[in-house]
């Protein structure tokens, strides 16, 4: 309850109340699917919960969960698929491991071994932080191939149980960031789809290549724009910008 409350409340809690910390979209319905209860991450029940998800009218899914080993491979993909079929951008969680996502595998992932081309949908988001000298957090998962893009997700300050709020760290804050993002664009620009907006959201993300900084895990020095697809994070003003250009044309 502690870890999905906060993680809903960084997409869609309250804005300007003075209470807590905004979410980063407004305008927008929060669908919660308990997937995941007690940590137990069961293929069938992440399966499950894409396709609930899907078949009740979800435009966005945040997938703020993961794990090394997935006994269950097909039926997971399939879900993917079946979201990926109907538009709906899927949104995943990189990891906490501090570790290179093309060594160690986490999963849900868009590279299974027999996974014929990426999905179009999903993406996948390390963590950021405040601080230009250490903007990967410590903690987070990268890749140049499987991780899209980075968003803040160190030190978040949101909602948990009780009417009470909380910092929370993660990649587990940093999908939902993009999930905001995702929902914000979708609630200002209607007329674009699902796919327009995750491609903007790429393209528009502030670029660090060249930006020196300690490696996740190790602490040895590493480009920030090696660690993800994109080499960068996420900028909602940018993004903003780019949908109205894309919606005048």
């Amino acid at each position: 309850a502690l870890h999905g409350t906060h993680v809903g409340g960084i997409i869609g809690s309250v804005r300007h109340n003075e209470l807590g910390g905004d979410g980063v979209a407004e305008n927008i319905r929060l669908m919660s699917v308990r997937a995941v209860p007690d940590g137990d991450e069961q293929d069938k029940d992440v399966a499950l919960a894409i396709r609930y998800a899907v078949d009740n009218g979800a435009s966005i899914i945040n997938m703020s969960f993961g794990k090394a080993y997935s006994k269950h491979q097909k039926e997971v993909y399939d879900a993917l698929a079946y979201a990926d079929s109907k538009g709906v951008l899927l949104v995943h969680a990189a990891g906490n491991d501090g570790v290179n996502l093309d060594e160690n595998p986490n999963f849900p992932t868009n590279e299974y071994a027999f996974q014929a081309k990426p999905l179009d949908m999903y993406i996948c988001i390390g963590a950021s932080t405040r601080d230009k000298k250490n903007l990967a957090a410590v903690f987070s998962n990268y890749s140049s191939r499987q991780v899209d893009v980075f968003a803040p997700g160190f030190e978040i300050y949101n909602t948990i149980p009780q009417s009470d709020y909380k910092i929370l760290q993660g990649t587990s804050m940093a999908a939902p960031m993009v999930s905001g993002v995702a929902a914000l664009l979708k609630s200002y620009f209607p007329s674009l789809t699902m796919k327009e907006i995750k491609d903007i959201m790429l393209a528009s993300a502030k670029k660090y290549k060249g930006t020196m900084i300690p490696a996740p895990g190790t602490g040895t020095s590493v480009d920030f724009g090696t660690l993800s697809a994109t080499g960068g994070v996420i900028d909602v003003a940018a993004a903003v910008k780019m949908c109205q250009a894309k919606v005048k044309k």
